[in-house]
């Protein structure tokens, strides 16, 4: 368990890596953060309901005290049960909660959560006052910019206000729309068109919001251009893919000169893995 202090949500993350499911595990996330010691990271999403009723909280909750800071996604759609995982969040010493409205995966849509729940905001809001009211950490959400035919600037807009009101101190969108029905969730990453444009209207008409922006980032430049737009950027199946792409983005992102460190610390972290896999 980690004592590490918790940042506030002032402390603005300009680059996060994306939650995604069996990529983001406590073995990635050291690589990328002998990457960079500033970028946000993310767990896998963790099924709240799991968390909760498992008698094994570490298997789901334990990380490094080197991967601060550090977010935990939830999905899920019972306020109460989320609550109780928040409070086992915020005791393990994790730095924030962010809340899953973006996966398009019809298992989690048929335990209605997920991109669905962009369809009922009121019981999203709900979750999001449940999570904040249950702990002192930050509470962010990530999401679509729509859903199927539910897919309006309008209700996007709408939505966002609304959750804002529900307390969410930061919205991650990605910018495609979630399509539940004939798409898997490989293809919900690649087919429906990427609409920058709309999140970043969604910025311009809420300044007060913070909106990072997520989806078919693979450079750092481009990266850096984006946070012209957006008070974020998440990075998702590149830096999985490539992670050493990314190996300048202290440099380029943060002004932090660590070139000459980086080899010698993905030494490390392989040779650990490689010991803990194969002893």
């Amino acid at each position: 368990m980690s004592t590490f202090q918790t940042n506030s949500i002032k402390n603005i993350h300009k680059l996060s890596v994306a939650p995604m499911m069996d990529c983001t595990d406590k073995h990635f996330r050291m690589i990328m953060r002998k990457i960079s010691s500033e970028v946000l990271l993310y767990t896998e999403m963790i099924v709240a309901k799991s968390l909760v009723y498992t008698d094994n909280k570490k298997k789901f909750l334990d990380f490094n005290n080197e991967e601060h800071p550090i977010s935990i996604q939830f999905g899920g759609d019972n306020p109460q049960i989320l609550k109780e995982a928040a409070k086992m969040a915020q005791d393990w010493g994790y730095d924030e909660i962010n809340f899953n409205v973006g996966c398009p995966s019809p298992r989690v849509s048929s335990g209605n959560f997920g991109a669905s729940l962009m369809k009922d905001p009121l019981k999203v809001a709900k979750c999001i006052e449940s999570l904040k009211n249950s702990c002192r950490l930050p509470v962010t959400i990530k999401h679509r910019i729509g859903v199927d035919e539910d897919d309006s600037f309008k209700n996007l807009n709408n939505f966002v206000r609304y959750i804002s009101n529900a307390g969410a101190d930061r919205f991650t969108v990605h910018a495609r729309k979630a399509i539940l029905k004939g798409l898997n969730p490989k293809q919900n990453r690649t087919i429906p068109p990427l609409r920058y444009d709309i999140v970043k209207k969604l910025k311009k008409l809420n300044p007060e919001l913070l909106i990072e922006i997520n989806g078919g980032f693979t450079h750092i430049d481009e990266s850096l251009k984006a946070l012209n737009d957006f008070d974020g950027v998440m990075i998702g199946r590149s830096v999985y893919k490539h992670p050493l792409r990314w190996s300048e983005i202290d440099q380029k992102v943060y002004g932090i000169n660590k070139k000459k460190e980086f080899c010698f610390n993905y030494y490390l972290v392989l040779n650990s893995l490689h010991r803990e896999t194969f002893n």
